[in-house]
């Protein structure tokens, strides 16, 4: 099986540098529309504007969903203070040291963009000595420093930056020679595009699944009500797919597809997890299975929902996962690969 790992990476790298942090998604739900339609697959959206594509299998009496979350971490404004700076709320969880440095964008509802950089409310080690390295980085202290001459909080409110503006994180999307991606929000735009591949190749290769399947795009993954509702109501198998996270104890491989055993909400489905298993290993696709104590995915929200399906969750593995992430094309190889086997057992 020969994956288009090119169009994978291209509708990444397009979702990646489209801003889509939980809560302003419309901009990257419209992307990926696009993309099925234009591969000639039907749509459709949920009140909470998630998306749902659909591909008619052999046998329509039960269905599969594969899902994936297009939202992102992120912030919005706070609180203007009275020296011009910003504080933040989080959307997502991070730590906020994670975030320090970084380049930012303020959207703004009637006049456009601004940017800035976020830092510590004492970052100059010329001013404040050691104090610099002694602050523990929370939300009381950490603020965006805005790339316009202001002063006060009236010269912001100015610009028409107000309370509840939506703050972007800069990506810095790189693709480099040796087959890396690193990229802010590969969690789980990553896992988007490889959703993408996946249906690129069944269109391409005129390729039915067994059952009927639907592609789940949610847009509130990262505050744990993703997929919560308007599942599909024929559907009997779930499938997050989802960032793995390669680490100290872990199993999981930047290079190869991880099959996840268990997370924070509970063990996943043991039948489905031995059956991605069987098809791995038959293939010969490089696997890996794996447990997150911290973790939870669009599968572990349809369950405490209560959706009565069986569940499962793979995906490639994440380095650095919620910071400044990395991926290997192999392990988007070896996860579209395994999906599509999937679909078609």
């Amino acid at each position: 099986m020969n994956i288009n790992k090119d169009y994978v990476i291209n509708k990444m790298v397009t979702l990646l540098t489209t801003p889509s942090p939980t809560g302003d998604t419309a901009r990257a739900i419209d992307f990926v529309d696009e993309c099925f339609k234009e591969l000639g697959i039907e749509t459709r959206r949920t009140i909470k504007n998630a998306l749902i594509a659909t591909i008619p299998g052999e046998d329509d009496s039960k269905h599969r969903t594969l899902s994936a979350h297009v939202d992102t971490l992120g912030a919005m404004v706070k609180e203007i203070k009275s020296n011009g700076k910003l504080k933040l709320t989080q959307l997502g969880g991070y730590a906020w040291s994670t975030i320090e440095g970084e380049y930012c964008t303020i959207s703004t509802e009637e006049n456009g963009e601004f940017t800035g950089t976020i830092l510590l409310n004492k970052a100059s080690t010329h001013v404040h000595g050691g104090k610099v390295n002694e602050a523990v980085r929370t939300g009381d202290n950490i603020e965006v420093r805005i790339d316009e001459k202001v002063h006060s909080k009236k010269d912001v409110e100015k610009l028409g930056i107000s309370v509840g503006d939506f703050v972007y994180f800069d990506t810095r999307t790189d693709v480099t020679p040796s087959g890396f991606v690193k990229s802010r929000h590969l969690d789980d735009k990553a896992c988007v595009a490889c959703i993408l591949g996946m249906a690129e190749h069944m269109v391409k290769n005129n390729l039915t699944p067994k059952y009927t399947t639907h592609f789940f795009i949610s847009n509130y993954e990262e505050v744990g009500h993703g997929s919560s509702a308007s599942i599909p109501e024929k559907t009997f198998e779930f499938i997050a797919i989802d960032m793995a996270a390669p680490g100290d104890g872990q199993e999981s491989s930047e290079y190869a597809v991880t099959i996840c055993a268990k997370d924070s909400s509970g063990p996943y489905d043991l039948d489905v997890r031995r059956h991605l298993t069987k098809l791995a290993k038959e293939n010969e696709i490089d696997y890996k299975i794996d447990i997150y104590p911290f973790y939870g995915s669009d599968a572990s929200a349809a369950l405490r929902a209560g959706w009565e399906i069986k569940h499962g969750l793979i995906g490639p593995g994440v380095d650095a996962s919620h910071s400044y992430e990395r991926l290997h094309e192999d392990s988007i190889d070896a996860t579209v690969k395994l999906g599509i086997l999937y679909m078609m057992d």
